[in-house]
Parts: structure tokens; C-alpha cells; sequence
């Protein structure tokens, strides 16, 4: 079998949805560490962080460590999906298909599109904040609508393009990182008492460590996305590892740092605490953040033109949408993106802890879903063609067991849902501890597993040949 690695292909990327040739596959499964690294350091990170010290009121040493159990358990599930790109050759929404069914899995590509323009969203509203502390002259608003643009040209440029910010973010947002942790010991401008502030609760706690987990079970629907043009006979070990990693340090280091500023946090406005914290160090920290923030909205941009894409091709299987289209409709998600930044940067903070929340619920259960249908039932085994079969090929139209164990994993999590606006009576009884998130993962995957159906596949997954 070829093995094309240097093949790089140096133009726009003319591929959407449908298998990667084996003469365009490339890179290394290293390159997935920079990846994930760089796509986690940015201001959206650290605001996530600043939930543990503000939300969840806990003291900085418990919303540290809160931080660390989440993110470790999260990536656990996350990497699990780093394998299945290089495998395949498609996006994960596309995958999907293979255990929810050609017209099933269209219930779980809309939410992610939800997803994808939301997290779209709050990158832009740090984006416009950044923007806004380096030239005062420019209001937000304005800002949300510049690292829009920016984000939008990365996202139609594509794969590589991603792939190459990123890389070169790891080192620039990674010095800013390190500026920030400087400069407040240098600057000294934190509360004496900011150690001391807050406390522990067992309900604060769990509570941020579920975003922790979340925010990496979030990046799950991205991650075949970024692997699927590696050659197919990467190792799986590797791409867990390198992504694993990557994501785990990328998003700790500044959720940390998000945490001991927390309690300097004003109105939601993470960028305003930095500034008003790090002194002189200020505008060079927020220089070298920004790029960050138009990479992960760019991030998000491609990957929900990906899933619109894979939306309309489930119910028009003849369309072969081309870079073409996929250029128009990464520009309405992005002008989506900037509206709902716009009009949701007053109340960002609070809005956006509702908002992962959410997600958190309804993401889990497909999560099961795919790792136990890959992993245990099919051993990575998939007729690609068929996900693009009218009728579903052999995985059919519906996958009722999937469907089926989809809807029981969250209905059970609704008695241990503990969040603002509802809390579940088991989730009283356990004193307003959250373990919905943990009560669907477990119920759904054990359900699955026993409940799925075994199918043969009649060809080599690797061998494939594109669509388009």
C-alpha cells in the first residue's frame, strides 16, 4: 500500500466530507500533540477555568485540582477518538453513521452544528474582548466581527492551514501562558487572600469537574476531523497519546492560571482581570492570545461546515458538495457565530457555564455510543461506501439499538442533574452533587454493548476509495 506522507497538498482544501485518497494522506501522529496543545491555549480556556473560582465558588487550591481529575478523565474519552480518523478517512459526524445509521445519526450532526456555532461564539466574544484591551478604539462588537473574519479564512482555507496555526500557536500562546504565571508573581497585583478565598464543596467541586470533562468530551465530534488525512496505518497508540497529551496540558496550564484569577473577574470579562492583574506584561499577553482565539473559532467554523455538510448530504445522497460550497456555508455559521457573540457578551460568563452544561447532557450518551460500537463491537471494522449508501448500505437507515440507548442515556441522567435551572431529586438526595454525566456514560455503554447488532463487513476499511 502507498504510504504518500510527504504529499502535502499546498492550495485550498478541495475535500468536505467524503473518504481522503491515499495519495493525499499525510503527517505524523506527533503533529497531533501541537494540534491540541495550540487549540486549547487561548483566552476561551482560561475563562473556562475562572468558572471553578467564580460559578462554582470553590477556593483556587480545590478549583485547581477540580480542573486536573476533569481533564484527565475527559481526554480519556476524547483521544479514544484520534484513532478512528486515520482509520476512515472521514469527519467523525460522518462515522456516526456507522453506529446510528444513515438517517439516525442526522438527530446527533444537528445538535453538534448547535455546538459548533455555540463554542463558535464564545471564541469570538474573547476574541472582540482581546481585541478591545490591545486598541481601546475598537468596542467589542467590532472586535467579535475582525477575529470573525479571520476565523472564517482560516476555516475556508481548511485542513492544513488548522493544522499549521496551531502548531505555531502552541508557541506563541505557550509564551503567553508562561508571561501570565510571570508577571503575576513579578506584578503582585492578585488579593492577599486570593489562596483563601472561596471554599470547598462537594457540589462546586464535581461541578467543575464535570466542565472539565466536558470541555474535553466537547472536542469529540472534532477529532477524526484533524486525523483523517494521516495515513491509514498510524498507529492507534500513538494518535491516543499525542492527542491525550496535547489536549490535557494545552487546556490545564491556562485553566489554572483561569482559576487564581478568578475571584479579579468583573462581569465576565476574563481579559479586563488579566490586564488589570499582570500590569505592563498585559498587552503582550493578550497580543500573543489573540491569534488563539481566531484559531478555535476557525476550528469550530470547519467543523460545523463539515456536519452542515454531512446534514445535507444524509437526505440528498447525490450531492458531492465541493470547497466551493463549503466556503458559503462556513460564512453563514461564522455570521451566526458573531451575532450570538454580539448579543451574548453582556452576560458571557454565566451563559456560557449554562451552555456547556447542556451540552454535557446530551453529548455523553452518543460519546458511549461510538467508543463502545467501535472499540468492542465492530474492533474498527467499517464499510466506509456505506456511509454514503442511499439506503444506509449495511448499517441501514436506523440503528434502533443506538437510537434507542441514545434516548435512555439521557433520561437517566435526569434525576442527577444538578444544575441551575433544575436539580434532580436523586440529585437532592446526594446533597446537589452532579453525576449525571457519569450515570449516562456508564448506562449507555454497558446498554449498547449488549444490545448492538453485529454485522460482517465485506471490505477493507484502509482501501477505500474516495467519493469524490
Amino acid at each position: 500500500m502507498q504510504n504518500p506522507t510527504s504529499a502535502r497538498p499546498r492550495r485550498i482544501e478541495r475535500h468536505t466530507i467524503f473518504p481522503i485518497p491515499l495519495d493525499e494522506r499525510h503527517g505524523k501522529a506527533r503533529q497531533l500533540f501541537s494540534l491540541w496543545f495550540g487549540a486549547n491555549l487561548n483566552v476561551l480556556t482560561i475563562v473556562t477555568g475562572a468558572l471553578a473560582t467564580t460559578v462554582f465558588g470553590q477556593s483556587f487550591v480545590a478549583g485547581a485540582l477540580a480542573i486536573v481529575l476533569g481533564n484527565l478523565i475527559g481526554t480519556l474519552f476524547m483521544a479514544l477518538h484520534a484513532a478512528q480518523g486515520p482509520r476512515l478517512g472521514v469527519p467523525q459526524m460522518v462515522q456516526s453513521r456507522g453506529q446510528f445509521g444513515a438517517h439516525g445519526a442526522a438527530g446527533v450532526v444537528t445538535l453538534v452544528i448547535f455546538m459548533y456555532v455555540g463554542y463558535g461564539a464564545t471564541a469570538l466574544v474573547t476574541g472582540g474582548q482581546s481585541l478591545h484591551a490591545i486598541v481601546p478604539e475598537v468596542g467589542v462588537r467590532e472586535g467579535i466581527a475582525i477575529v470573525g473574519v479571520v476565523s472564517l479564512a482560516m476555516a475556508v482555507y481548511g485542513h492544513d492551514l488548522i493544522h499549521a496555526a496551531t502548531r505555531a500557536i502552541a508557541y506563541i500562546s505557550g509564551a503567553a501562558v508562561v508571561l501570565c504565571y510571570v508577571a503575576l508573581v513579578l506584578v503582585g497585583r492578585m488579593p492577599h487572600d486570593y489562596l483563601t478565598r472561596g471554599s470547598f464543596s462537594v457540589v462546586g467541586f464535581l461541578g467543575m469537574m464535570s466542565i472539565g470533562v466536558f470541555w474535553q468530551l466537547g472536542y469529540a465530534p472534532y477529532v477524526s476531523d484533524y486525523s483523517r488525512y494521516l495515513p491509514p496505518d498510524t498507529g492507534p497508540r500513538q494518535a491516543f497519546w499525542a492527542s491525550y497529551w496535547g489536549t490535557t496540558l494545552g487546556a490545564v496550564l491556562p485553566m489554572i492560571f483561569g482559576a487564581l484569577i478568578g475571584p479579579s473577574v468583573i462581569g465576565g470579562d476574563v481579559v479586563a482581570a488579566i490586564s488589570a492583574l499582570t500590569g505592563a506584561a498585559s498587552t503582550p499577553i493578550v497580543v500573543l492570545f489573540t491569534p488563539g482565539v481566531a484559531v478555535a473559532g476557525a476550528i469550530c467554523i470547519y467543523g460545523g461546515t463539515l456536519a452542515v455538510i454531512t446534514l445535507g448530504q444524509t437526505f440528498i445522497p447525490d450531492w458531492h458538495a465541493s470547497w466551493r460550497t463549503r466556503a458559503p456555508i462556513a460564512t453563514v455559521l461564522c455570521l451566526i457565530a458573531v451575532a450570538l457573540g454580539t448579543v451574548g457578551a453582556a452576560s458571557f460568563l454565566p451563559l456560557y457555564s449554562r451552555f456547556t452544561e447542556l451540552l454535557l447532557y446530551l453529548m455523553i450518551p452518543w460519546t458511549a455510543v461510538n467508543l463502545v460500537d467501535y472499540y468492542w463491537v465492530r474492533f474498527g471494522d467499517y464499510h466506509v461506501p456505506s456511509f454514503f449508501a442511499v439506503d444506509g448500505g449495511v448499517y441501514g437507515r436506523y440503528n434502533i439499538a443506538a437510537l434507542v440507548c441514545y434516548a435512555l442515556g439521557i433520561v437517566v441522567q435526569v434525576p442527577f442533574i444538578a444544575a441551575d435551572i433544575y436539580v434532580g431529586p436523586l440529585a437532592r438526595m446526594l446533597g446537589s452533587v452532579d453525576l449525571s454525566w457519569l450515570v449516562g456514560l456508564v448506562v449507555t455503554a454497558t446498554v449498547y454493548y449488549i444490545s448492538a447488532p453485529r454485522h460482517a463487513v465485506p471490505v477493507i476499511v484502509a482501501d477505500a476509495p474516495s467519493v469524490e
